[in-house]
């Protein structure tokens, strides 16, 4: 896993252009479409990332600070003032909120990065984990507007290269295990990577070598992160190898975030 902030915070400088050119020219029409998240509008989406930034701003005060990060009362506000925007003021404020935070990350000099701690969400977080966190939501809820205006749409490269390493902790997560025991070979290409999934009272993915016997997926890292996110429907899912496993059964372990 990428260690150093720089890498996270160009991907996510990559990732807030990439929303700026999808969501700027979107007239009242198409910010009222149908994301690929099926309770949110593309508007929706935006107010949300718009919303997250305010918060992820918070996070930053917080740790350049030495001082303990908001707590979920701190939240609520923030989201209402967001849902009570018209869908032209979520899209356009949430343009606005995202440069403002991504500016913010760029603009932290190496001995703040050096000395930045976070405790949030049961971790405890340098600079990299939360640019690292940030990047994950922003590059998947980018995809879920850009799959509503494009079917054919993937997530980000430069994303994906980072984000890959990264599943583990957020397959334990985000899995729903359901009790069912098994093991899975996974394998991704662009980037190449290896991992064994087993689910059973709970759901784990670790670095691993192919076992002799094993079901095995493969399919490329985009989709995987994807697959993971909840964000692998039959429509929108790439070739993909199966060798005695099921793709049905790991997407029930993986219902979305």
């Amino acid at each position: 896993m990428e260690t150093s902030p720089g890498p996270w915070i160009t991907a996510l400088r990559h990732s807030h252009d990439r929303l700026q050119a999808l969501a700027g020219p979107l007239g009242a029409d198409q910010l009222q479409r149908q994301s690929y998240a099926s309770e949110w509008s593309i508007a929706q989406v935006l107010s949300h990332i718009g919303s997250q930034a305010e918060i992820f701003g918070l996070f930053l005060d917080a740790g350049l600070a030495g001082q303990d990060p908001p707590g979920p009362e701190a939240f609520g506000p923030i989201w209402a003032v967001w849902n009570a925007k018209s869908p032209q003021d979520q899209a356009a404020d949430a343009l606005t909120a995202d440069e403002t935070v991504t500016a913010r990350f760029e603009s932290i000099d190496d001995d703040q990065r050096e000395r930045f701690r976070l405790s949030a969400f049961g971790m405890d977080l340098d600079a990299a984990g939360l640019a690292r966190m940030r990047l994950g939501e922003h590059a998947v809820h980018t995809w879920d507007i850009a799959v509503a205006l494009d079917p054919a749409a993937t997530l980000a490269p430069d994303a994906v290269g980072l984000l890959i390493d990264t599943l583990g902790p957020l397959a334990g997560r985000a899995g729903k295990p359901g009790g069912t025991q098994r093991r899975v070979h996974v394998s991704t290409s662009s980037p190449v990577r290896h991992f064994t999934l087993e689910t059973g009272e709970k759901v784990t993915l670790a670095a691993a070598e192919y076992s002799e016997g094993l079901p095995e997926l493969a399919l490329p890292a985009e989709a995987f992160i994807r697959l993971v996110y909840g964000r692998l429907d039959p429509a929108h899912t790439p070739p993909v190898e199966t060798r005695r496993a099921d793709l049905d059964e790991v997407r029930q372990v993986f219902p979305g975030l």
